[in-house]
């Protein structure tokens, strides 16, 4: 490849960089970034809902700048990494005089364009498809010991980036299925699994909660044909704009002529099949889908090449599509150009409101893993989210936040309060309230466990309760009041049943340090019955909403 030709490419990457630098800089974080951040503060194998490479990304990017960019540096340079190894993929003989269409192709992408300067999980999850693609190309020519071996790592970092990257590696296992008999492509194997070991070790010690939270304990709403699978199909346009015709044409006109051809046909229609019938179950997040972008861009990028109409029709929409988002990243900033609201808008002026309240004393913001570590970041102090029976459990649920908060004076900040000395409104119209807390004590992290798998209210025998206490404190018996929630089918909170749960024995007054206490409790009736599938055992302390303290347990 000569100077010359090579020059339009590598300016073009270069103009890429700074554009995202300039826009990670000047942009707010969006409350998913704050959230990972907070991860970052206490790097460890795992999070409650992500693999920790999101967290190490913002970690490392620390080390070279404050404020936002401190938390996307490492995108920036991963994105262009992306793109970079992309080019290096595509091997056709004419490519470096479309340099030009092959920029307009990729970043008239909207996910892809804004995984540009975002920080999370997708972006590593991008940046390690392109490069397990790259690796695998040069595998399936010539596999040898030493690329085996960087195929198992970068096999590790897909996983480490997001649990969806298990997505990638079977439906390229599944287009070449003679790798089940290769020797290199089991040490490859068995490379990454021995490089994912401290994430299966995080997982046990934390008893797989995440795991469980994500396949059994999720809430998730009735199926709508509109929200979902319509929804899913509105996706699949929305990633690539106005473009979309002629990127999906270009994937339904490519044979698959060779292995490597075949690996990125066999992603893209495995990725798409699969998440259609997802549709079906659940909602599909838009991001979800953004994995095709890698193998589409190699697919299409070649189309574009050989067909001229093909390559006229991408470079003009692309063209529109490029001024689009550019005015939607300059709308990210300055907010009156962006047409609706958008999450980067108002919430450092919001969280800077909250704190000439608080002033140095800690904020408990009730049910937001959102607001809590969003006002951390843009003030610098102590902030906790309290979760309750109303949300869901989330990082503030395992890690050691609680105890920044206990027996302090907080300012309890919630959506929902009877006493209200302050009044907070969102510029999205949602009003918080708050008030002053002298003494605030939680204790979330208490347990509750039925060995039953299922019960009704019905049954008329009192059934064993354990409550694991695991602080370092024992714990009043008189703080706590015990019910049952109750849940749809779509483990939806619909119904609060206080219960009394009677210990054992009748000198116990308070639950001991680290160690199980016995009870026994009837399952109640509730107002309302009709549509309930689930219920969890809850504890409210200090009379704070009740908490999330068992898993999801069958009506029968």
């Amino acid at each position: 490849m000569s100077l010359k030709l090579l020059k339009p490419f590598v300016y073009l990457l270069g103009f890429v960089l700074v554009l995202n630098l300039l826009q990670a800089h000047f942009t707010p974080l969006i409350f998913d970034e704050a959230y990972y951040w907070h991860y970052a503060r206490d790097m460890a194998w795992g999070y409650f809902d992500h693999p920790p490479m999101v967290a190490l990304m913002i970690k490392i990017s620390g080390f070279f700048f404050n404020g936002e960019l401190g938390v996307r540096f490492l995108s920036c340079l991963m994105s262009v990494g992306t793109l970079a190894i992309l080019w290096q993929i595509i091997e056709h003989r004419k490519k470096e005089q479309y340099a030009i269409h092959f920029f307009v192709l990729v970043f008239s992408m909207s996910l892809l364009n804004a995984y540009g300067f975002f920080t999370l999980p997708d972006t590593p999850l991008l940046f390690f498809t392109a490069l397990f693609l790259l690796v695998y190309k040069s595998f399936i020519k010539s596999p040898s010991v030493i690329l085996s071996m960087v195929l198992g790592i970068t096999m590790a970092a897909l996983m480490y980036s997001k649990y969806h990257a298990i997505l990638i590696i079977f439906f390229v296992l599944l287009s070449n299925l003679r790798l089940t008999f290769n020797k290199y492509a089991w040490l490859a194997a068995i490379v990454a699994l021995i490089c994912y070991v401290p994430h299966f070790l995080w997982l046990y010690e934390n008893d797989f909660i995440a795991i469980k939270y994500h396949l059994f304990e999720r809430p998730n709403a009735a199926y709508d044909f509109n929200k979902y699978t319509l929804g899913y199909l509105v996706n699949l346009i929305a990633i690539f704009g106005l473009t979309f015709p002629w990127v999906y044409k270009s994937l339904f006109r490519t044979k698959s002529k060779d292995l490597f051809t075949k690996a990125l046909l066999y992603l893209t229609y495995g990725v798409l099949i699969f998440f259609f019938v997802s549709s079906f179950n659940r909602r599909v997040q838009t991001q979800w889908i953004i994995i095709v972008s890698i193998p589409l861009a190699i697919l299409v990028f070649n189309v574009m090449i050989e067909n001229e109409s093909t390559r006229k029709w991408i470079y003009r929409l692309g063209m529109a599509n490029i001024v689009i988002i550019l005015f939607l990243r300059l709308g990210l900033i300055y907010k009156p150009l962006f047409p609706i609201y958008y999450e980067t808008h108002g919430n450092k002026e919001w969280m800077n409101q909250i704190h000439e309240k608080a002033g140095e004393i800690p904020v408990v913001f009730e049910n937001s893993y959102r607001n809590a570590p969003m006002y951390a970041f843009y003030t610098g102090k102590t902030s906790y989210s309290l979760n309750n029976i109303n949300y869901r459990q989330n990082q503030y649920t395992i890690d050691d936040s609680e105890k920044n908060v206990q027996h302090q004076k907080v300012l309890y900040v919630s959506r929902y309060l009877n006493e209200r000395q302050f009044t907070f409104p969102k510029i999205t119209g949602s009003i918080y309230y708050a008030n002053f807390i002298d003494d605030f004590e939680s204790f979330r992290k208490l347990r509750c466990f039925v060995d039953q798998e299922s019960l009704s209210w019905t049954r008329k025998d009192r059934q064993i309760l354990k409550v694991h206490n695991p602080y370092e404190m024992d714990i009043d018996l008189k703080k706590l009041k015990f019910a049952v929630a109750y849940l749809n089918d779509a483990k939806q909170f619909k119904e609060l049943v206080p219960i009394v749960a009677k210990v054992y024995e009748d000198e116990i007054r308070s639950l001991k340090s680290n160690d199980t206490t016995y009870f026994t409790f009837k399952l109640p009736k509730p107002k309302n019955t009709e549509h309930l599938a689930y219920f969890k055992i809850v504890i409210s302390e200090n009379g704070l909403r009740h908490g999330l303290n068992s898993k999801t347990i069958k009506l029968d």
